[in-house]
């Protein structure tokens, strides 16, 4: 591949900007239950411990949408913040990349 080719390639990935609908995916999770009593966190989002032992963020708008999951409350609380704080600011792709697309090509 010639560099200029892979120049392009690369100006064309960074000029798509992050949105929060692109961060949910095509197919998002949906928190069936959430509780009246819920602490909103920055008033966006609260963190529950699933059945797993895991923790997920779950956003305020779009309401009940499941973001970050994570191994700590406290990881899943900065990590939350932080992507939100990028795609408020309009820098996430500064910071991400997509290695692989994960669509597979041909008839399987």
């Amino acid at each position: 591949m010639d560099l200029t080719k892979k120049m392009t390639e690369q100006q064309t990935q960074t000029e798509k900007r992050a949105t929060l609908q692109s961060s949910l995916g095509p197919n998002p999770t949906i928190e069936k239950n959430v509780p009246e009593d819920v602490v909103w966190i920055d008033d966006a989002f609260y963190i529950k411990k699933t059945r797993f032992g895991l923790y997920t963020s779950v956003l305020k708008d779009p309401y009940a949408h499941h973001f970050i999951t994570g191994a700590t409350e406290e990881g899943v609380l900065e990590m939350t913040r932080w992507h939100l704080q990028q795609l408020q600011e309009g820098t996430l792709h500064e910071h991400t990349r997509v290695v692989n697309s994960g669509v597979v090509g041909g008839k399987l």
